[in-house]
């Protein structure tokens, strides 16, 4: 199945509120990796982060692909 070559207005919206979403989980995983001492919990942060990064790229590079066809 191909895939389509542009999104319809709700979905570009849906994908901007997805992005918003994941930049505040990454900014506050940031914030909390450097106030948690205990290193189970320090290691789920980074985790956390590493995951939103992650999301955050794909979703841009979505966007990105979108918003040039």
């Amino acid at each position: 199945m191909q895939q389509p070559n542009h999104l319809a207005a709700h979905e570009m919206m849906e994908i901007h509120e997805l992005l918003n979403f994941k930049t505040i989980c990454a900014a506050k995983a940031k914030a909390m990796d450097g106030l948690v001492t205990d290193k189970h919990l320090k290691q789920l942060i980074q985790q956390d982060l590493q995951q939103s990064l992650e999301a955050l790229n794909i979703l841009q590079a979505l966007l990105t692909r979108a918003q040039t066809q």
